[in-house]
């Protein structure tokens, strides 16, 4: 039966449902903003203080920038100026060693093998699947766009590009993960250089001729005997930074020891969990420091940037084009994401990152991040600092959604200015190697300029061509290192609710024993180990 104007009951009452619905919804918040008291903004600000200042530094840092480019700063002024943001690069940079280590150590230490390789599964299976989405986004839209159209004559250089070879950059990769002297580890990283030299070349002779040669012309014959040859070869050779690939490779292989020694290794335990308690401690007290040094930081890198004008046409086509692929992946797929599989509300998780987005945004370096990061999941999102101690080091080393996505955009666009068309061979060729290359790519600034030497090398691009991207690299760096950080935290979140079982029932085996810490012995508290039901209720979404 239908009612006289054709309307059916069934979805008049479901509309009607829908209406009283959405009016005691808009009522609820009528009266949770009209019961909202001084106290309860005082707390609130209390409570997001760091986010606050953080989020107003970023502004009066672009503000300040801009405003000082008209005063036409020396080079020497300008790096006074940044000092107070190179102090705070340095002090995070000093946490990250100790942090991984001690991390990775606790945090496998605390697991018993079989957890932690499920957890170890499901992260890296997170890693590639994020890695090879934010290379396809980056390959579709560089070809829609295509921002390449034209030509590269009139375009801008700057820089100098190092020539590597894909094979010895493999090859270093696999090295760095097997350090030889543990304490080099710790400032230098292994790279293949490159020199030249003479090597002799010996010719066969044939008896005959040779003769012949000597008796009619005796230089004549030496040369044919004996030729130089210039050849450049690789020899060992290393760079300056953390070899973090190295040290997470052998904290977490030391960790599976220390887990499997049983009450043994309890002291050991004891050590990298307190050493770990003293570096996030210092984080805390960092963070108080780390607006001003964000502001001063943007500022600095606002005014010594290089003249606007040679930002025109296909670069600013071609920055536009890595902004809308990077927020792509950011604002869509890794939300979408971390929804699909957790079904809680991704915002209020990403809501929770606002600082350390913020700093990696600031600093640039997903590694310089990691201890604000740490805060940022354990303090605030409540995620298990079991998960957060294996997961984060090694997403910050080796997770480079952000970079993978940038570089497969970046060759396409270079094989675009030199009107070279790609087949579905060479696209898939760029696709692979960005995805490896990203890997290698260390968690330091603008590390991804010399991975894109590899990824253009593969398919036959004139390297030389990365000198028309550097002008705008030090603006993309930023996000896509901010696009990393998302990609570590959110992995981070997705990886504890699929572990949760298994996390449960180690602590029912435990008891806790090495997770719970003496509250006592903790100003603050670094995270909430509550069961499920007692997290935030507003994280979960009505289905």
């Amino acid at each position: 039966m239908t009612k006289g104007n054709g309307e059916d009951p069934k979805t008049g009452s479901r509309m009607e449902r829908i209406q009283q619905g959405v009016r005691k919804r808009t009522l609820l918040a009528k009266k949770k903003v009209q019961s909202i008291t001084k106290e309860d903004v005082k707390s609130y600000l209390l409570r997001n203080a760091f986010v606050l200042f953080t989020v107003v530094a970023v502004i009066l840092g672009v503000i300040l920038g801009f405003s000082l480019r008209s005063y036409k700063m020396s080079y020497r002024e300008v790096k006074y100026f940044s000092f107070p943001g190179e102090l705070l690069m340095r002090m995070l940079q000093m946490l990250v060693l100790p942090l991984i280590v001690s991390s990775l150590v606790t945090g496998i230490a605390a697991l018993d093998s079989k957890a932690s390789g499920k957890m170890g599964v499901r992260a890296v299976v997170y890693y590639m699947s994020t890695t090879i989405i934010a290379v396809l986004i980056g390959i579709i839209i560089v070809v829609i766009i295509h921002p390449g159209k034209g030509t590269k004559e009139n375009m801008h250089r700057e820089g100098k590009i190092v020539q590597v070879t894909a094979a010895d950059a493999f090859l270093d990769l696999i090295r760095n993960m097997f350090p030889p002297n543990l304490v080099e580890a710790c400032f230098k990283q292994f790279k293949t250089n490159y020199e030249k030299r003479m090597f002799k070349v010996d010719i066969p002779s044939n008896d005959t001729s040779t003769v012949a040669s000597i008796i009619s012309n005796v230089s004549e014959a030496m040369e044919t005997l004996t030729r130089m040859k210039e050849e450049i070869v690789p020899v060992p050779g290393s760079v300056n930074g953390v070899n973090a690939l190295g040290l997470v490779v052998f904290s977490i292989s030391f960790g599976l020891v220390i887990g499997s020694m049983k009450e043994q290794g309890q002291a050991l335990k004891d050590f990298f969990d307190s050493l770990n308690e003293a570096i996030m401690r210092l984080v805390a007290l960092i963070m108080w420091y780390a607006p001003l040094g964000i502001l001063f930081l943007i500022a600095g890198k606002i005014v010594e940037m290089e003249d606007m004008g040679v930002i025109g046409g296909q670069l600013a086509m071609y920055t536009v084009t890595v902004i809308i692929g990077l927020l792509i992946h950011a604002v869509i797929v890794l939300p979408l994401l971390y929804f699909l599989i957790t079904r809680k509300n991704p915002w209020v998780f990403i809501g929770g990152l606002i600082q350390a987005l913020v700093t990696a945004l600031g600093t640039s370096s997903s590694s310089a991040t990691l201890p604000v990061t740490f805060k940022c999941l354990e303090e605030i999102n409540g995620v298990d600092k079991r998960v957060t101690r294996f997961v984060l080091p090694v997403g910050a080393t080796i997770n480079m959604d952000g970079t993978a996505l940038y570089e497969a955009l970046a060759a396409i666009f270079i094989a675009q200015v030199n009107n070279f068309d790609l087949n579905f061979g060479q696209i898939i060729t760029i696709s692979i190697t960005a995805t490896a290359a990203s890997i290698g790519a260390a968690g330091i600034p603008q590390a991804g300029l010399v991975t894109m030497v590899i990824v253009l090398t593969s398919v036959g691009l004139p390297t030389d061509d990365i000198t028309l991207i550097i002008a705008v690299d030090w603006f993309l760096d930023r996000l896509r290192t901010t696009t990393n950080v998302l990609g570590d935290s959110i992995g981070a979140g997705i990886v504890e609710h699929l572990s949760r079982h298994e996390l449960k029932n180690r602590d029912a085996e435990m008891g806790n024993s090495v997770i719970e810490e003496n509250e006592m012995k903790k100003p603050y508290q670094l995270i909430s180990q509550e069961n499920e039901s007692e997290k935030p209720l507003d994280s979960e979404t009505k289905m």
